[in-house]
């Protein structure tokens, strides 16, 4: 499976004053496959260690953390003489070792190696880290695949996602066929999800069965790790994570917890929902007062909706056999609630914080993006009256908050009518935020004599 993040790594392995690289994210997203392949094309040798296969990988750092000792105990530890400088040293599940975080500190100013780590829970109250590395990590979060990534995987070629993305860039509509066939794949994501296993199995066979069956084991794992790694709130835990469906499923989708019991109180739920959002299975997408940059400031940290981390994962908890009329092009069963998760997902991944704006006297606008210095407006249709969009036509007018364009996502081909653009469903990839390297300022200096 092509990952994106590939460029990533490859970009770390060039910097001369590189940083040990913490790769986290959820379980099963394909991190370690990802390191395993990158190694194979980059480096001449490849040391790894599971501290969750192998347990007693920790003896490495139960003594001395200085560089040479170390290095001598992984030496051992691996029955092989490490080569320095051609070298890159895997700690994966790192979580499960405190000990060796800490050394990460001490190995980076080493120089000799380059070293990785990867971890489903590390920001999860776990185990005790005695000192984090500040300032000699750099870290990557991934996700699971993207709808671009998926699309690779189906052999989709780069001519055609590059003549979409002109198609996005300058509003021009896609051909018939073309869009035709995106708009199948785009189905088949919301079923299959972007779990690399999972994606890999429909790819190889097309067997929906095979893919729901694997869905199924993964979530039984996410089950699991909330019995082992959630210490005081296993109950609080369990019970909002299996009531993401439901709750995704109610008329503004808002997380109540009055569904889970009368008399909860969100002040006793907090690190229950922060356990899930760190460990990468659920995702927050909170309220706004307004869509006034910054957004950040206009968030309502108490009103908010909860997303899986995968869409497949939650059609897999939700919607039982419903999978196949949605790839049977019956879309009578109502998909709000499904696609809203398979974008607020596509967002996240393309690096968009995840905000919505739910007000009297404007209505819900399904996310409010920050891009730059513009807030982009969103609406996720799933029906054939895509057209119809009150809450998003009353924010457009609302002078003080100066919105210029908005989008509506939808099954049908690209148009724009005044600031409305309606962009289908498949093209939510070509959607990204501004970085640093696309602000550029233009200085002037006078010299005053």
């Amino acid at each position: 499976m092509q990952r994106k993040a590939l460029e990533t790594l490859v970009k770390w392995k060039a910097n001369p004053h590189k940083k040990a690289l913490l790769i986290t994210g959820a379980r099963q997203i394909g991190k370690t496959y990802l390191v395993r392949q990158f190694a194979k094309q980059y480096y001449e040798n490849f040391y790894e260690i599971n501290f969750l296969t192998s347990p007693k990988a920790s003896q490495i750092f139960d003594g001395d953390l200085d560089a040479n000792t170390i290095i001598a105990n992984l030496s051992a530890f691996l029955h092989t003489k490490l080569v320095p400088k051609k070298s890159l040293i895997f700690l994966d599940e790192i979580q499960e070792c405190p000990n060796a975080r800490t050394a990460i500190k001490f190995l980076v100013e080493d120089g000799r190696f380059d070293y990785i780590e990867s971890g489903s829970l590390l920001g999860v109250n776990y185990k005790v880290v005695p000192s984090y590395p500040v300032g000699f990590e750099q870290i990557l979060q991934m996700y699971p695949m993207d709808f671009e990534e998926f699309c690779i995987a189906n052999s989709i070629t780069t001519n055609t996602l590059d003549y979409l993305k002109q198609c996005f860039e300058s509003t021009t509509k896609v051909t018939a066929s073309i869009h035709q066939t995106m708009s199948d794949l785009f189905r088949y994501y919301i079923v299959v999800g972007g779990m690399p296993e999972v994606v890999k199995i429909f790819v190889d066979t097309h067997d929906i069965g095979l893919v729901i069956e694997k869905q199924k084991d993964i979530l039984a794992q996410y089950r699991q790790d909330i019995t082992k790694y959630t210490l005081d709130n296993k109950v609080k835990v369990t019970n909002i994570f299996e009531q993401i469906p439901a709750q995704l499923d109610e008329k503004n989708r808002r997380f109540k917890l009055s569904s889970i019991s009368k008399t909860a109180r969100l002040r006793d739920y907090d690190d229950a929902f922060m356990w899930l959002k760190v460990a990468g299975v659920a995702l927050c997408c909170y309220n706004l007062t307004e869509p006034k940059i910054p957004l950040k400031i206009n968030e309502q940290s108490r009103l908010f909706k909860l997303f899986l981390s995968d869409c497949g994962l939650l059609c897999a908890m939700s919607l039982e056999n419903v999978q196949f009329d949605i790839l049977q092009g019956d879309l009578s069963v109502n998909m709000g609630s499904i696609l809203e998760n398979v974008f607020a997902k596509e967002f996240v991944a393309q690096g968009f914080a995840l905000r919505y704006l739910n007000k009297r006297t404007v209505g819900e606008l399904d996310f409010v993006l920050q891009q730059g210095s513009s807030v982009l407006p969103i609406e996720i249709k799933s029906g054939k009256t895509y057209q119809a969009h009150a809450a998003l036509d009353h924010a457009l007018e609302v002078k003080d908050w100066n919105l210029k364009k908005g989008y509506v996502f939808c099954q049908a081909n690209l148009e724009t009518k005044g600031k409305i653009t309606y962009l289908p469903w498949y093209m939510v990839m070509f959607l990204k935020p501004l970085t640093v390297k696309d602000l550029k300022v233009e200085v002037k200096i006078t010299n005053v004599d």
